[in-house]
């Protein structure tokens, strides 16, 4: 099947595409606790005729389509943000507080429409191998334990030879993406650093030691560590993203607690961070006070197979033309697909979401949105690669 009938194809599926995005968008839910998403999706894929393996990675769906030697595996997220929306659109989130704020349920809709298109070429016999689609939860949510680790432990890579995913990018025009070979997002992890004091009254402040005025001085230092201690070339970012001390106007701060993020894309560059935020934080033992720091390792850098990253970019620019396909810069934000890329070879794909003339609406804000326009493209894009794939792998 060529590209131009793959996209029309997608095409025909727009107003399903939307109804899926819209409904998903109107029930976010978070990390593991997906019961109403999951068993929307695994509805929808039954009404496709196709038989839906469900609890997989706790509350992960996976379908397999096809049949023959090779494997490739198509993988979409579904969980959501605990963010507000303040969209004010027909769809908006109808759960108080969730809210699809970084495009899950777009990703979710264009899987379902992969589904549909590749099971019926299966149907039509234009099917050279098999699929596996792998709807994933709690992404956002690495704390708690990531998604694709419980999917990959419960078996979803057996038997794949390749994996594909995508993310929207409301940067990226519609009709438009990008990748890149190699590292293309960061390792993400956490730390939480406690600055400890000794409470006094406010009034005399000699008889306790401040926690809030030495954790100035910790703050001030963790903000030196990529400046000063890892080498310019290379990509990093330490964060930290909240600060907790005191308990009332008059009384010395006994204790501050800080948490943060490491963005790096090797784990030299981690290793040494990590060992200059203990530093930072053994001021504290210096001004009188002590401390504690805890490290918590999240995804690992997103590494593309560099061989596999140069088939998406030449089957990306059959199907969306060459000048609308670009090399992806590097990104500081974390993704578990990783985990999946880890195992097997993997390619990640940013899509392009945002209208002609419109403004950037970022991802995780309380007013992302995107053009829906781009839902078929991207249920196109990833079932042209899947179907190209296992052409090129039975011809081996």
């Amino acid at each position: 099947m060529t590209p131009e009938e793959i996209k029309d194809r997608a095409l025909e599926l727009f107003p399903r595409l939307q109804e899926w995005r819209r409904t998903l968008h109107q029930h976010p839910e978070l990390g593991f606790d997906l019961d109403w998403t999951a068993a929307y999706v695994a509805g929808e894929l039954r009404k496709m005729g196709v038989s839906p393996h469900t609890g997989v990675g706790i509350s992960g769906i996976t379908v397999d389509v096809g049949e023959g030697e090779h494997m490739v595996a198509l993988r979409a997220d579904m969980d959501a943000l605990p963010i507000l929306e303040k969209n004010d659109v027909p769809y908006r989130s109808l759960n108080e507080g969730r809210m699809h704020a970084c495009g899950h349920d777009a990703h979710t809709a264009m899987l379902l429409g992969a589904v549909k298109i590749i099971s019926e070429m299966h149907h039509e016999g234009k099917l050279p191998g098999r699929v596996r689609f792998l709807f994933q939860p709690n992404e956002e949510g690495q704390e708690q334990g990531g998604g694709a680790l419980l999917m990959i432990r419960d078996g979803v890579l057996d038997g794949v030879e390749a994996i594909f995913g995508q993310h929207v990018d409301p940067e990226l025009y519609v009709g438009t993406a990008a990748t890149r070979p190699g590292p293309m997002m960061a390792e993400a992890d956490v730390f939480r650093l406690t600055v400890k004091g000794r409470q006094s009254h406010a009034a005399y402040p000699h008889q306790g030691v401040d926690a809030i005025a030495i954790s100035a001085h910790v703050v001030s230092a963790v903000h030196q560590v990529v400046s000063r201690r890892v080498n310019p070339v290379n990509p990093a970012v330490v964060t930290i993203g909240e600060i907790h001390g005191g308990t009332k106007p008059n009384v010395l701060a006994g204790e501050v607690a800080m948490t943060g993020t490491i963005r790096t894309f090797s784990t030299e560059d981690r290793d040494v961070i990590e060992k200059e935020i203990e530093k930072a934080g053994s001021i504290a033992k210096s001004l009188g006070g002590d401390y504690a720091v805890d490290f918590q390792h999240g995804t690992p850098p997103l590494v593309n197979d560099p061989e596999l990253t140069e088939f998406v970019m030449e089957e990306a620019q059959r199907l969306l033309g060459t000048e609308n396909v670009f090399e992806a810069q590097m990104r500081m934000g974390g993704e578990d697909f990783a985990f999946y890329a880890q195992k097997v070879p993997g390619a990640f794909v940013r899509l392009g979401v945002r209208a002609p003339g419109e403004r950037v609406r970022p991802l995780h804000t309380d007013t992302f949105d995107l053009d829906e326009n781009a839902l078929p493209l991207g249920a196109a894009l990833l079932s042209h690669l899947a179907v190209r794939w296992l052409e090129e792998a039975s011809r081996r």
